[in-house]
């Protein structure tokens, strides 16, 4: 039996959106509920949030948790990744509802887990990049310690590294951190 999916506009898409209790994203005319994290997520998430902002402050940057609404013209989408920074101006499209979309994120964050690893790396990173300030991806395991840095090189070129538990400090944006920290409190299956 083929399952039939009634699609919205963007305006229907804010309409629920605001009156929802849940994070709603929009995927080109689709509407996707965001489930809850694990504490493990939250923990890492919040673990780093707190040293980047302690690291970008003097900078000038912008450190948004989850729940910033980030837009993807190109790709007709509307997510809330779960961390992301600017260091420009930060330019928002002013939606209805008065939930403003970023529209010019320049490192996001995504911390990886079982059910949403594939669509993060793949899609969502295909994504990503169409967005012109956008330079450089984090995608964070859930699962051990593992962090990869994908950073752009040009339009055509990204350079991703792999930090494990050998490596005593990542490098994200200007910002060295200790692995340690990141992972702080967080319970790591055996």
């Amino acid at each position: 039996m083929m399952q039939t999916t009634t699609l919205v506009t963007r305006e229907e898409y804010f309409d629920r959106l605001a009156n929802s209790e849940i994070k709603l994203e929009y995927h080109g005319g689709e509407i996707v509920a965001m489930a809850g994290a694990q504490p493990t997520h939250n923990i890492i998430a919040s673990n780093l949030i707190s040293e980047l902002v302690f690291c970008l402050k003097a900078k000038g940057c912008v450190v948004y948790n989850s729940d910033q609404l980030i837009k993807v013209e190109s790709c007709d989408k509307y997510t809330f990744p779960d961390l992301v920074i600017v260091c420009q101006t930060p330019i928002y499209e002013k939606t209805p509802k008065g939930l403003d979309a970023l529209e010019n994120p320049e490192i996001i964050i995504e911390v990886l887990s079982e059910s949403t690893e594939s669509y993060d790396r793949l899609e969502k990173f295909d994504c990503y990049k169409t967005i012109p300030s956008f330079r450089e991806y984090v995608l964070v395991s859930s699962r051990t310690k593992k962090i990869e840095v994908i950073k752009k090189l040009s339009e055509a070129e990204w350079l991703s590294h792999t930090y494990s538990d050998k490596d005593e400090n990542v490098l994200i944006s200007a910002c060295t951190i200790r692995l340690t920290d990141i992972y702080n409190h967080v319970e790591l299956p055996a």
